[in-house]
């Protein structure tokens, strides 16, 4: 019998070390399929209420994310093209470009970015020294493109089934439940980051529309030689970058301030620069420092400290590259209820010092 339960442990360790090479092959895809499970977690049992089958709400919840999502990304790439492309027309960039990269020296001009202005400038063989350069570096432009697609694929359908069959995951979970220890840390953990996660997702949307209404409200009263660009599309980026606490939405608001000033700078009329300093005070003060100091620790979970939170929103990416903005707030949480969930249980507690002291449990029946 012993002989048996050896031979299966190794086989299960076996099996173990194999999911474990590949989670870590995909740790980032899967890091932000939980990111969004939790994040979303609330809307889905939301669309509950309207009778809708699980596959249904869990769609719903997809399409919610990454229409939006491709929406804001396409849109950011056609205006950055556009202003690209005035950008080199109107200066001597190609001249200088193609100096530094003689592939580029072929090029007078940036072909209009529409269907019919590529395929003119095809014909007119413009595109010519674009294809070389993608012909030569095929296998490069190949793999990121094609690990974007997969990667992006992963974590839809991860953060599908999540929803789907999350309740089932949890359930297997507990089989393995000895003296409600594993119960009560489970539960608090799962609460507990669904609280962090979808607030720091309300977080984002909040300081999105207060960016908008903000930068919107700025263009109304300013002079046109002052105003700031794609207002609507600068609160957007703003509200995605808050997920950065302390350095995140300045990398939006900054730039913009300094492309609204650069043009008062290279004009007479510098009085306008009034306008350029208002708009900086309102942003670090209505966009970035009531939001951080009133709805983060708002939306910060029940138990999570804010600090601690915002430590590791900031490091994780440090340390481990840009999946590390999603993965060290889970570890965080993960440990922060382990410390206050199950260790004190483990070193023989009474279970009323957990932080959930009305909760439930199996030693109470």
């Amino acid at each position: 019998m012993d002989e048996k339960r050896v031979v299966v442990a190794l086989f299960g360790l076996a099996v173990a070390v194999v999911v474990g090479l590949l989670a870590v092959e995909f740790v980032a895809a899967l890091t932000v399929s939980i990111f969004l499970y939790y994040s979303t977690r609330r809307y889905y049992k939301f669309l509950q209420r309207f009778r809708l089958p699980a596959r249904i709400r869990a769609g719903i919840v997809i399409a919610s994310l990454v229409v939006p999502l491709l929406l804001l990304i396409s849109y950011t790439l056609v205006l950055l093209v556009i202003e690209a492309r005035q950008f080199v027309n109107d200066s001597a960039v190609i001249d200088v470009a193609a100096e530094s990269a003689p592939w580029l020296g072929g090029i007078e001009t940036i072909p209009e970015f529409t269907v019919q202005g590529m395929y003119q400038a095809y014909q007119a063989g413009e595109l010519d020294v674009f294809i070389q350069f993608a012909s030569e570096h095929a296998t490069f432009l190949t793999n990121l493109i094609s690990g974007f697609f997969l990667n992006t694929f992963i974590v839809v359908i991860v953060t599908y089934y999540l929803l789907v069959d999350g309740a089932r995951l949890r359930s297997w979970l507990l089989r393995f439940d000895d003296d409600a220890i594993i119960r009560e840390y489970l539960e608090a953990v799962d609460s507990e980051l669904e609280a962090v996660l979808f607030g720091n997702l309300l977080n984002v949307i909040a300081t999105a529309l207060i960016a908008i209404t903000v930068y919107h409200g700025y263009n109304a009263v300013a002079p046109a030689q002052a105003a700031v660009p794609y207002p609507t599309l600068a609160g957007a980026l703003t509200g995605v970058a808050s997920l950065i606490p302390v350095v995140g939405m300045k990398i939006v608001y900054l730039p913009l301030t300094v492309i609204a000033a650069v043009p008062i700078l290279l004009s007479a009329n510098q009085t306008l620069l009034v306008y350029v300093a208002g708009f900086l005070v309102g942003a670090v003060v209505v966009v970035d420092t009531i939001p951080d100091l009133v709805l983060r620790p708002l939306l910060s979970g029940d138990t999570t400290h804010v600090g601690l939170l915002m430590l590791a929103y900031t490091l994780g990416p440090v340390v481990l590259g840009f999946y590390g903005l999603f993965f060290a707030p889970i570890v965080l949480v993960v440990a922060l209820t382990f410390a206050n969930t199950a260790l004190p249980r483990l070193l023989g507690a009474e279970p009323e010092e957990g932080i959930h002291r009305d909760q439930l449990r199996l030693d109470h029946f």
